[in-house]
């Protein structure tokens, strides 16, 4: 499952789902909200997308890892709206019969969103500037400017 939610939402209760006897590893993924990118000080961050195609391109990842790699499942999840320092932006759980799969696959959800789905991200600096940033650097959907609402 992949979605994105405008609401904090609870890691402990999303490994809880990953639940399965056959597991013998679970491995999560968790991105922050941090106080500096490239050397500019942030004090938050905004997250906009287009939850139809990010979805559907999300869920493309979860099933290529499913091919990819021996796992028992995978989630992820992506927060978008304003995000306060330290709040969860990101989630990413897969469960295996054995940890490198589990790990190998984690780190491919992950690398592969962050270059594929198509979230914007808008860091609001300390100075008082804003910028946009593309999350998704491959891919058709790659733009350099946020959807027009």
């Amino acid at each position: 499952m992949f979605r994105l939610s405008a609401q904090p939402f609870d890691p402990a209760a999303l490994q809880r789902t990953l639940d399965d006897e056959r597991a013998g590893a679970c491995v999560t993924f968790e991105g922050w909200v941090r106080n500096r990118n490239e050397g500019q000080p942030v004090n938050s961050l905004e997250y906009e997308g287009y939850a139809p195609l990010a979805e559907k391109e999300g869920s493309r990842i979860l099933e290529e890892a499913q091919a990819r790699f021996p796992i028992l499942s995978a989630v992820c999840i992506h927060r978008v709206g304003h995000l306060k320092l330290g709040e969860l932006a990101v989630w990413v759980g897969v469960t295996a019969e054995h940890r490198g799969a589990a790990f190998d696959a984690c780190r491919y959800i992950i690398d592969e969103a962050k270059a594929r789905v198509p979230i914007w991200k808008k860091e609001h600096y300390a100075s008082g500037e804003t910028a946009w940033i593309n999350c998704a650097t491959r891919g058709d959907h790659a733009t350099d400017a946020p959807p027009a609402h």
